[in-house]
């Protein structure tokens, strides 16, 4: 009796719990087709009664993007040719003015130049609202629709109105098209520092890292020859996330390098690193800035979280997010925030971005024009004195080694006039060498 009691206050249980959640799925399936009725009734409408005639695939293809770019400022639909163009972007190469760009507020605005390219040129700087492209405003316009205005044949002009902070009244900059070929990372040595741009996270990013690192060690004489490494991330709008995960890995030995979490807790998927550090384990310092973005600030985070290497800059942009792109029928796409990316500490950087552990803001160039009293004077020293006694504690080689670290200072002082949050980077790592080349003694 007992047995049979328990079965029948189960079923009515269930019966009393499962109907209302039956009957609410249906009133809101119910709900979902009257929308969708309601839709096609605006169309019939639009496309029978509208002033002039209207393409419907147009309608179709504005009420998806409109539906996409009602979620999130990185949601969006692609027709053919700008799934096409997405898709030759992420090989490297791609047509247009060289700048990453967002929506806020209505305005597009500027996430970062990249490096040589007509944007970068013309001195568009991260932060920058565009609010005009050749006298249109682009307020109330998609960020797709301000996009396209903004493309154009190779070689034509393009004149956009900027607004800056710290500029009183928006200006104009002009700007000539050209096909974007982006080289996704420069190795290069300064002193006996190794320093790694990244300007892009596309499909030829990591090769470019391992292949320049590998040549410049070699040019330097082996690892054991390198003081450190800077990573510069500055105006790094980001890319794939395999390649931000490929070149965290390279520094690190083990660890979590990202998170990312969907809709659903199973969704969950978690990147660890492989063992191997290609520095050896040198100094690592980052570089970044208010337009470093999605992936730069995943491998910022990563290389942060783990202490493997000193983060100098301003704060990143703040994009956590990670977009799939989702083949549709008829060659178009779309690109559909699907999930948040954490950094090892388990922290979202959305919209709060990447502190550095240093803030080094880069100053604005302020060029003084040089006099040739100015170029030719040189400060006096012991050496310069008529009948000087000369240093007989030292060897000549010993002599010529002072000259040569000597040359090297002066030479890196000449790049704070250049780029001083570089400059800073570089000296950070010679210090920090100096110290571990100190511990071995």
């Amino acid at each position: 009796m007992a047995a049979v009691g328990g079965t029948l206050a189960g079923a009515i249980l269930t019966t009393q719990v499962a109907g209302p959640l039956v009957a609410q799925d249906a009133q809101r399936n119910s709900s979902v087709y009257q929308q969708l009725d309601l839709f096609g009734d605006v169309f019939e409408r639009i496309r029978s009664q509208y002033v002039e005639e209207v393409d419907p695939a147009k309608l179709i293809e504005s009420a998806i993007d409109g539906m996409l770019s009602s979620l999130d400022p990185h949601s969006s639909y692609l027709p053919p040719k700008d799934a096409a163009d997405m898709r030759v972007q992420t090989r490297g190469s791609f047509g247009g003015l060289g700048i990453e760009v967002s929506q806020e507020d209505g305005f597009v605005k500027v996430i970062s130049p990249m490096d040589g390219t007509p944007a970068a040129a013309a001195g568009i700087q991260a932060g920058d609202f565009i609010t005009h492209v050749d006298g249109e405003s682009l307020l109330g316009l998609t960020l797709d629709e301000a996009v396209d205005l903004m493309r154009g044949p190779v070689g034509s002009e393009i004149i956009i109105t900027v607004v800056r902070e710290g500029v009183e009244e928006p200006f104009d900059v002009s700007i000539i098209r050209d096909t974007i070929k982006l080289t996704a990372a420069t190795v290069r040595a300064v002193g006996n520092t190794v320093v790694i741009r990244i300007t892009t996270f596309n499909d030829q990013t990591y090769p470019n890292v391992s292949d320049g690192f590998e040549t410049v060690v070699a040019d330097l004489g082996g690892i054991d020859k390198v003081a450190g490494v800077v990573l510069d991330l500055r105006n790094n709008p980001g890319g794939l996330l395999n390649q931000a995960i490929l070149v965290s890995d390279a520094f690190l030995e083990s660890g979590e390098i990202v998170s990312t979490r969907g809709r659903n807790p199973e969704d969950t998927e978690r990147v660890n690193a492989e063992p191997g550090d290609i520095t050896g384990g040198k100094p690592l310092v980052v570089l970044i800035n208010g337009g470093s973005a999605s992936a730069s600030e995943i491998v910022a985070g990563a290389l942060k979280d783990h202490h493997r290497g000193i983060i100098v800059g301003t704060k990143s942009f703040g994009k956590g997010s990670v977009q799939t792109v989702m083949p549709l029928r008829g060659d178009g796409a779309m690109r559909l925030t699907t999930a948040r990316y954490y950094t090892p500490s388990g922290r979202s950087i959305q919209a709060l971005g990447v502190s550095p552990d240093i803030v080094v803001e880069q100053p604005v160039r302020a060029p003084q024009p040089e006099t040739e009293a100015d170029s030719t004077r040189r400060t006096r020293s012991e050496a310069d004195l008529r009948g000087s006694l000369n240093n007989d504690s030292l060897t000549e080689d010993e002599i010529r080694m002072i000259e040569e670290e000597r040359a090297a200072a002066e030479e890196a002082a000449k790049l704070r006039d250049e780029d001083f949050q570089l400059s800073y980077a570089v000296d950070l790592i010679k210090g920090l060498a100096t110290m571990a080349a100190d511990d071995t003694k």
